[in-house]
């Protein structure tokens, strides 16, 4: 993961935005074994040298990348009640995630350097929870037990994404929810 920079936009955000295009387009034309930080660096116009100093390798450039493509866009669908937020937001989660450039993404998350990566990560599907619950607040409803959704529901999806041993199906979503 990027090491924390101390000036937010500026120079800071124009590199880190240059160097997150640059691995765009080069994973666009080659395969990821054969990317480089020379290359990067190349592609983004900066020395190499920046980028080991802001990122330290390769593995922290491309869990960089992956974090940034992992932040939420949007708060997650408002159906009207809790149980059906959960159920839509889930599957969504379970669809992105499970695709090839979900499970790449996840994989280049874990395989940073540092800590913070996954922990980023992690906030981002913890906020969205956070947002059902306001919601389910706002209309009188139970609110989750949100590390129960995440150790229930989050984290199987999780490991069977990452370990590949079988298709995660919507029913397979539905049924880890009903448990709850």
């Amino acid at each position: 993961m990027a090491r924390e920079m101390i000036r937010q936009g500026g120079r800071s955000a124009r590199i880190q935005a240059e160097v997150h295009r640059a691995v765009g387009l080069l994973l666009s034309k080659m395969d990821r074994s054969a990317l480089t930080v020379p290359m990067i660096a190349d592609e983004a116009g900066v020395p190499p040298s920046t980028i080991y100093r802001r990122w330290g390798d390769l593995s922290d450039v491309l869990a960089d990348v992956a974090i940034a493509r992992m932040r939420p866009v949007a708060e997650p669908d408002d159906t009207g009640a809790l149980r059906s937020d959960l159920e839509t937001f889930i599957l969504q989660y379970a669809e992105e995630m499970s695709s090839k450039v979900g499970r790449q993404m996840l994989l280049d998350v874990l395989s940073g350097a540092t800590d913070s990566a996954p922990y980023k990560c992690c906030q981002f599907t913890y906020c969205h929870l956070e947002t059902l619950n306001a919601r389910a607040m706002s209309r009188g409803e139970a609110l989750l037990d949100i590390p129960a959704v995440i150790d229930g529901v989050v984290a199987p999806i999780v490991y069977h994404i990452l370990f590949a041993d079988r298709e995660i199906e919507p029913d397979y979503c539905r049924a880890l929810l009903a448990r709850l």
